[in-house]
């Protein structure tokens, strides 16, 4: 009787190319979060899960229960440039302003608004549009000398509060920033500093896009502001700061209106 003949069969090489290919992708895709069946939401708090519309709202509330921010970066507002530097939180705020033609501190506590910026600032007078600067007068000059470095109590009924006090009230510059016009998409993950974030829009972007944090609370990240009108970022979320007036010595009290400036 024939002995038994062991058969070994193999794959056709269409076969085996077809087997190996899934193979490849996997081992070559396996630090990226989306390959090959692994959850991008691991180890994250989940809001990548959500809608935009979700999103935005989770956003939101974890904006209003925190206690401070820090705001940098750059906003553009009335074809004016500013950058920003602020820590803020509901009872006042602390940081710098710098526009075009100048630097300037400010230091709110509760109503009580401090402007502190050198000679330079207060002594500065615009010309006509495309003319060069008017030199400063010989009182602006002398008055320029009393306020550079000093702190100046800026009087509420002056104009000039209104428009500086934007820059210190959280919850004026937080509605605006989380505020995104237009239709919200959901976009990519991103990290920002580090922090894994996703990206949501208004009008596919033309509405401005917000990164919202992916670890930790939902804190708002970063906003890219529409119409190349600034980017600006937060972080410090609910880290408190002192809020301390000046010294006496240091602080000016010019009454009911502030002495002209440029700006």
């Amino acid at each position: 009787m024939r002995g038994s003949a062991s058969v070994t069969v193999l794959p056709s090489s269409r076969r085996a190319r077809g087997a190996a290919l899934p193979v490849a992708i996997c081992l070559g895709l396996a630090a990226v979060l989306t390959a090959c069946g692994e959850d991008p939401d691991e180890g994250t708090n989940g809001v990548g899960k959500l809608s935009a519309t979700e999103i935005e709202k989770k956003a939101k509330a974890a904006a209003d229960t925190a206690g401070a921010v820090r705001l940098s970066g750059a906003l553009v507002s009335g074809g004016e440039t500013y950058k920003l530097n602020m820590r803020l939180k509901q009872n006042g705020a602390l940081g710098s302003v710098i526009s075009k033609n100048s630097t300037f501190q400010l230091l709110r506590i509760e109503d009580t608004l401090y402007l502190k910026a050198d000679a330079g600032f207060w002594s500065h007078t615009d010309g006509k549009s495309g003319e060069e600067s008017a030199k400063p007068s010989a009182g602006d000059s002398e008055a320029a000398g009393k306020l550079g470095d000093k702190y100046v109590k800026v009087p509420e009924e002056d104009p000039a509060y209104k428009q500086l006090t934007g820059f210190t009230d959280m919850e004026v510059l937080l509605g605006g920033i989380l505020s995104l016009h237009g239709e919200l998409n959901k976009g990519e993950r991103d990290r920002i500093g580090g922090l894994r974030t996703i990206k949501i829009s208004g009008s596919a972007g033309d509405g401005g896009t917000l990164d919202i944090a992916l670890q930790g609370e939902p804190y708002p990240v970063q906003l890219v502001r529409a119409g190349n009108a600034g980017t600006l970022t937060l972080a410090d979320w609910g880290k408190d700061f002192e809020l301390t007036a000046p010294a006496k010595n240091q602080i000016v009290d010019y009454g009911s209106q502030l002495p002209k400036t440029g700006e």
